[in-house]
């Protein structure tokens, strides 16, 4: 069906150009057929990007889809575009997040809701290109490109101290993506191509990789965020609409560890392995001590924002105990390390789900009583029995309980840490501890007990539209947790592959 089709470009630009139509056609009159042109954009470029899933080949490690024009003749640039295993799941995750942010915002965004609905769908674009670029400088463009539509959707729609919050957050971003263009800029000096397939193989010293690592790391770490550049996060989070928090966590933190895979291990295979004992001692913080911070947040945001950079920690973990697993004599092949990253990918999946999920939730309760405060709630499962369920469910997943797509994830990498000590597996468990005491924590103040505000006594359980966006991340989480084969099959060549790459030492 899809076969003679440019999938990557439309998926890219069919969004793009979706925002920029509802743009010139502004807000007319109640705002429904500017919204109705946002879904429409929206779910056609969701079922264009099921035709990557369907269409896909398994069997091969082979960049797939493939575009290839000339851009910029005179530095070698091109309009490149790729997938594989590891960054398809990635683009369907968007493409599937955005349709839910759309109908999310439906009835809640009263101001300017044209300009909301096309930031939205113009994110969603160069959020695909980023995943799908195969060459540097293209990455480069959609990379930053993408912080424009986010800056403004916190700007215009987010709280009160939303200014503080898009400058925070475009600073740390903007920041660390300069070193990541140097480092960029210095391996086309190398290899005379932007092509990121040809920076895999270009032969680098070790002083070289390392400089490029840390470079890279400046970028990367900053998206994911780990720790200690975390901080423009839960300021993001607090001020940005439901919308924006939901692209936050379930997306751009995404591309923090996209980047690792993408950039970072392949490139830098020797600087990786010297170094991993860095990312793996902060991966470990983020996990143990920012579980810790969550556990004594008074904002529903906060103490969800603070969940995401401790799950997200699972990411990098996975990533970077390769190492460790490699240098254990026990472990003579590489399947150890294919289920660490297997199953940091599958934690990426995961999480877009759980927190987005979250992140509707408090905003439906944020919608009726206009508070974030866990102390301004109480026994809201009297009132809204329906919502108090998907709520109980989607906080069950996220402390990691079997059978939701929360426990898969975290029990691979955690299994696979095993391979390389117990203190990284105790430690990294750890978060099933704190999870559980943070969420639970925040469930029970919320939704039981005694009614004591009068407010919560005149909620009114969730309307039609907010039960179908419930019911389909409910369907996603139970899906990915009860039978996650479908999207480790699709990886599992890709990452092997990678994996065999960056066991091969450059120097």
């Amino acid at each position: 069906m899809f076969s003679d089709l440019p999938l990557l470009s439309l998926v890219v630009w069919l969004p793009i150009i979706g925002g920029m139509v509802i743009l010139l056609a502004g807000d007319q009159g109640d705002a429904s057929g500017t919204k109705r042109l946002a879904l429409m954009f929206a779910l056609a470029t969701f079922v264009l990007s099921l035709g990557l899933y369907t269409g896909f080949d398994a069997s091969t490690a082979d960049m797939q889809f493939v575009e290839r024009y000339t851009w910029i003749q005179t530095y070698n640039i091109y309009y490149h575009l790729g997938v594989d295993g590891i960054s398809m799941p990635l683009i369907l995750l968007t493409t599937f997040t955005t349709v839910i942010v759309v109908i999310a915002g439906w009835e809640v965004i009263k101001v300017k809701p044209a300009q909301y609905m096309a930031a939205f769908l113009i994110m969603e674009g160069l959020m695909n290109g980023v995943f799908a670029a195969l060459d540097a400088m293209l990455f480069y463009v959609y990379w930053e490109g993408m912080l424009i539509p986010m800056f403004l959707i916190i700007g215009v729609w987010g709280g009160p101290r939303r200014v503080y919050a898009t400058i925070k957050f475009f600073i740390y971003t903007f920041f660390g993506s300069v070193f990541m263009l140097v480092a960029l800029i210095y391996m086309y000096y190398q290899s005379g191509s932007f092509a990121i397939l040809d920076m895999h193989v270009l032969k680098l010293d070790l002083h070289e990789q390392l400089l490029i690592f840390v470079a890279f790391l400046m970028a990367f770490a900053v998206k994911v965020p780990m720790w200690p550049v975390h901080t423009w996060l839960p300021d993001a989070h607090v001020e940005a609409p439901t919308g924006g928090s939901v692209i936050l966590a379930a997306i751009m933190l995404k591309i923090g560890g996209y980047g690792f895979l993408r950039f970072s291990l392949p490139i830098t295979p020797d600087a990786s392995h010297e170094l991993d004992w860095v990312m793996i001692l902060l991966s470990l913080i983020a996990v143990v001590y920012i579980g810790f911070v969550a556990l004594v947040q008074s904002d529903m945001k906060k103490l969800v924002a603070y969940s995401s950079i401790a799950h997200m920690g699972f990411v990098t973990l996975g990533l970077f105990i390769i190492f460790r697993i490699w240098s254990n004599p026990a472990n003579a092949d590489i399947s150890g390390a294919t289920l660490a990253v297997e199953g940091a990918m599958v934690q990426m999946i995961s999480h877009g789900f759980i927190s987005g999920a979250l992140f509707l939730m408090i905003g439906v309760l944020y919608d009726r009583m206009h508070s974030r405060e866990i102390g301004d709630y109480g026994g809201v499962v009297n009132t809204m029995p329906v919502f108090a369920a998907f709520a109980v469910f989607f906080a069950m997943s996220n402390a990691g309980l079997p059978g939701t797509s929360g426990f898969v994830g975290e029990f691979m990498v955690i299994l696979a840490s095993f391979k390389a000590s117990f203190w990284f597996a105790f430690l990294a468990a750890t978060t099933l501890i704190l999870g559980a005491a943070y969420t639970l924590w925040m469930v029970k103040r919320v939704f039981y007990g005694e009614i004591k505000n009068d407010n919560v006594r005149a909620l009114t359980d969730i309307n039609q539209r907010e039960f179908l966006i419930m019911a389909v991340l409910a369907v996603a989480v139970l899906a990915l947790g009860l039978y996650p084969a479908p999207l480790v099959d699709i990886m599992h060549v890709s990452v092997d592959n990678l994996l065999q790459h960056v066991a091969v030492s450059k120097l």
